[in-house]
């Protein structure tokens, strides 16, 4: 799905359902609102986008921008987007490419296998097929990818209808989302502020 049609497909809400800090885009503001909340949320996205792992922080972000963007939730593909290039030395290109079109995407046969099993669990958890799972291996994925795919899907399911379910601000201003993108590569999800934690 191209940008326009993308925004189209989101309409923006003037207001937040519940009443959130002023200024905070996403979910930082839902972070600022739910401090007993956001700690484990935000240990989860570093864990999963940072923590060890035989996939670079730039694949897994593209895993949460491809996830997001395929639930419609402009703010989190547009954040993680801009943290997956940066990861990636600025290349918007690929992270484009990725959440487009990504069979056709110049990136390895085992991303792609990862990439199909992320989008069956974007459908339903059950979409996911045996052989789904064997493709991935077939392609080198380990036991550990796959475990890690499916869970940063599921968990991006669930930030995203987070922030688009309580309503939550979302920029229109794509410079916004570079600079979120800069810090979230840069510093993580668990510093202290809730804009270094903003998807």
């Amino acid at each position: 799905m191209n940008e326009s049609a993308r925004a189209a497909r989101i309409a923006p809400a003037i207001m937040a359902h519940i009443p959130l800090p002023e200024g905070l885009p996403g979910i930082s503001g839902l972070l600022a609102f739910r401090p007993e909340t956001a700690k484990p949320l935000r240990a989860l996205a570093e864990a999963l986008l940072r923590g060890p792992s035989t996939l670079t922080s730039g694949e897994r972000e593209m895993i949460a921008t491809f996830v997001s963007a395929r639930n419609y939730c402009h703010f989190c593909q547009a954040s993680h987007r801009a943290a997956a290039a940066h990861h990636l030395d600025g290349d918007y290109g690929l992270v484009d490419a990725v959440r487009d079109d990504f069979r056709n995407a110049p990136v390895s046969a085992k991303f792609k296998a990862l990439l199909a099993i992320a989008a069956r669990v974007q459908e339903s958890g059950s979409s996911v097929a045996a052989d789904d799972i064997a493709q991935a291996r077939v392609e080198g994925a380990t036991d550990l990818e796959i475990h890690d795919t499916v869970l940063i899907a599921a968990a991006f399911c669930m930030y995203n209808r987070y922030v688009d379910g309580l309503a939550t601000f979302t920029p229109v201003d794509e410079r916004a989302y570079d600079e979120m993108g800069a810090r979230m590569a840069k510093a993580g999800y668990t510093a202290g502020s809730a804009d270094a934690a903003a998807r």
